[in-house]
């Protein structure tokens, strides 16, 4: 199985990164986490980029606040798909964040998640490896049904709570 590759541009971003390696593990997911700034360290981001196929990732996640041009920065040193989290920063609740991830120049793609969303970016890392992976498109149908059953446990006993 491919690995995920996880870049983030500070430690400060931990907590969201937390979020998507405990999805990670519970689906038997490799992966690497970084920290490589699109600002302070661009050379290691570019390198751990061009060579992340090479180095058996299937695909990357990368998140960061404020500017947050670390995933359109992944992204153009690579054709593998990268997922951008676009965090919480200290000023604008994270839009400006979100609007540094998610508008980039055409032929350099990045997925965007919500802000500070580590597990969703997890689970579309996860669904984009299970193109080639009948086990592991079996385990998310599984965590699926098993979300779904948790919210029907919750609607039966929501009048019990009340």
């Amino acid at each position: 199985m491919r690995k995920v590759g996880i870049i983030m541009g500070s430690d400060s971003d931990l907590p969201v990164i937390k979020k998507a390696t405990d999805q990670l593990k519970g689906l038997g997911i490799p992966f690497e986490v970084h920290v490589y700034s699109a600002h302070r360290t661009p050379e290691e981001a570019r390198a751990f980029a061009i060579n992340a196929r090479k180095n058996g990732f299937g695909a990357l996640i990368a998140a960061a606040g404020m500017a947050a041009h670390l995933a359109g920065a992944i992204a153009a040193n690579t054709t593998l798909p990268v997922i951008g989290i676009p965090c919480q920063g200290p000023c604008l609740e994270g839009l400006d964040a979100l609007l540094s991830t998610v508008q980039m120049p055409t032929g350099i793609p990045v997925a965007t998640v919500a802000v500070n969303g580590g597990a969703n970016a997890a689970l579309l890392a996860a669904q984009i490896l299970a193109v080639e992976d009948a086990d592991l498109a079996a385990k998310l149908d599984a965590k699926r049904k098993a979300d779904a059953e948790a919210v029907l446990a919750k609607d039966a006993g929501i009048m019990e709570r009340l």
